[in-house]
């Protein structure tokens, strides 16, 4: 036997994971997820970490990802798996899972999340690559299939914000043991997607990389996913300094999720009457408004209230940004374009938001932290905006 022939499907009909199983799969995935944004920051608030610690903390996870993504979207291209990838990237979770609580040290804390990050980043990124397979050869859309992450992730972070209320930050381990195993036990059941012929030159992937209209794309991406990434990383900790409790957190990012789904829907039954950098440009200024209008809260039920905006501003950009990106990368560089492409939406945005929304906050606090992040969407906007007026995208 051939090394790697065991990754390797027969050539036979494409393979096809039944809708059930791979909705499920995503609702679990994006259950993880969820632990991630909203129980982490928690955790390390209980273990008495700073603001600038845990900004740290969460900048790991984005500096990670930028090596990550492309390593395991890469190894799957060339394997020509996801299905094995991802396996393998969820056992890595599972083990670091299992270390990480046993650990309280910020020094220590720092390598274990690193690890963490290492098979956590890329996750999302080959559940994307998976689910634009499969429905190129069901017909379906690639919304029927992402509302079952939003609800995955909303499940879970009421679930898991109730239950932290009631047993404090000692059942987080079970959470999130058990949620990485059912994940695991689903993607046993997985099949891979057929991607075409088989592409031994990875020349031309450096083509579409390098290529001015995805260099412009990710220019702009890189700025709005800053905003929203700053958001993500600090919007638990500024409600508990309103005066929020772990519920009250869970029932925020409950309510965001849930915002997604009808916008999800609608973006992919109508956005296609619409020019795709207009609606970034939108979603832009929607997230403007949105982190601008959070300076002036001084209640945690009201965060909460504005959270419905996230379906307006996240709904639109997500759907769009993987309609453009589909365009751009063929499908034979699936994996490793969807990688490039979470490098800059959750790698190097993450990183500076941390970093950078870490500072803000700890010196000047939550509020120029909103700011900031209202500004860095403004400036998303006007450069999609301004791609859309000159035409470097679109035909």
């Amino acid at each position: 036997m051939k090394p790697l022939q065991i990754f390797q499907q027969p050539a036979a009909a494409p393979a096809v994971t039944s809708s059930r199983l791979l909705k499920t799969f995503s609702f679990t995935i994006y259950m993880i997820t969820a632990i991630v944004v909203s129980v982490f920051p928690l955790y390390y608030s209980s273990l008495g970490y700073s603001k600038l610690q845990i900004g740290t903390l969460y900048s790991i996870g984005p500096a990670v990802g930028i090596f990550a993504n492309l390593f395991w979207g890469f190894l799957s291209d060339k394997l020509r798996t996801i299905k094995y990838v991802i396996l393998t990237v969820l056992a890595g979770q599972l083990i670091a899972f299992l270390i990480m609580f046993q650990v309280d040290a910020f020094s220590f804390m720092i390598v274990i999340v690193t690890a963490f990050y290492f098979f956590q980043t890329p996750v999302q990124g080959l559940m994307d690559s998976q689910t634009l397979l499969t429905v190129k050869h069901t017909g379906e859309s690639y919304a029927s299939y992402r509302i079952w992450g939003s609800l995955g992730f909303s499940f879970a972070s009421v679930l898991f914000g109730l239950l932290l209320s009631r047993f404090g930050e000692q059942i987080i381990v079970y959470l999130a043991v058990g949620t990485v195993m059912i994940a695991l036990l689903l993607c046993l059941k997985v099949k891979d997607s057929d991607r075409g012929p088989q592409t031994k030159d990875f020349s031309g992937l450096r083509q579409v990389i390098l290529s001015q209209k995805f260099i412009f794309f990710l220019i702009f991406i890189f700025f709005i996913a800053a905003s929203a990434r700053t958001n993500d990383g600090f919007l638990a900790v500024y409600m508990l300094e309103l005066g929020a409790d772990p519920s009250l957190v869970g029932y925020s990012w409950m309510v965001g999720a849930l915002s997604e789904i009808p916008f999800f829907f609608l973006v992919s039954k109508y956005g296609h009457r619409f020019k795709p950098l207009a609606l970034l440009s939108f979603a832009g200024i929607v997230f403007a408004i949105r982190f601008f209008l959070m300076v002036f809260i001084d209640n945690p039920v009201w965060v909460v209230a504005l959270q419905l905006l996230h379906g307006l501003s996240f709904g639109i950009l997500f759907i769009t940004a993987v309609r453009l990106l589909v365009q751009l990368v063929p499908d034979q560089f699936r994996a490793s374009g969807q990688a490039v492409f979470n490098v800059v939406w959750a790698g190097m945005a993450g990183l500076f938001g941390g970093t950078i929304g870490g500072k803000v906050f700890d010196v000047w606090g939550g509020q120029p932290l909103f700011l900031f992040a209202s500004g860095l969407a403004c400036i998303a906007s006007l450069g999609f905006l301004m791609l859309h007026f000159t035409r470097k995208l679109e035909a």
